[in-house]
């Protein structure tokens, strides 16, 4: 996954979000101070303008890091309850709780740079072949 309009498909508080670098995206509280970076590592698809990597049911290894910008309150939801020929009417609101993320990176795979692993030692092969 090589280019410049990396995209993913990310899993948080239940619901789905299609996602590039530089997005600002509002999700469910998460309960996490303002400037704190978040790891969603729950990645269903990884994809570019050419190609897609769909996980089964993650892709394993690709990681959306994310800056939280703090939490904020969704639109006020009416809730009104009335009840007919007794004289009753209730009228409540409700504000949401959010946690607004922008998103910094989209980590594929095959872009995580890790250190070689020297293996150490030699085979049980070769151990019956020297005759230790």
């Amino acid at each position: 996954m090589e280019g410049t309009n990396i995209y993913a498909i990310i899993e948080t508080g239940g619901k789905q979000y299609r996602v590039t670098q530089g997005q600002t995206l509002d999700v469910d509280n998460l309960n996490i101070i303002d400037g704190d970076i978040v790891e969603l590592d729950k990645v269903l698809v990884l994809g570019d303008d050419k190609n897609a990597t769909i996980g089964a049911p993650t892709v394993a290894g690709a990681k959306v890091f994310a800056t939280s910008k703090g939490t904020v309150r969704g639109d006020k939801i009416i809730v009104y309850k009335f009840k007919s020929k007794v004289r009753f009417r209730k009228k409540t609101g409700h504000h949401q709780l959010f946690t607004r993320l922008v998103i910094d990176k989209i980590e594929a795979p095959g872009m995580v740079q890790t250190e070689p692993v020297e293996k150490a030692g030699h085979s049980k092969k070769e151990e019956k072949e020297s005759g230790s």
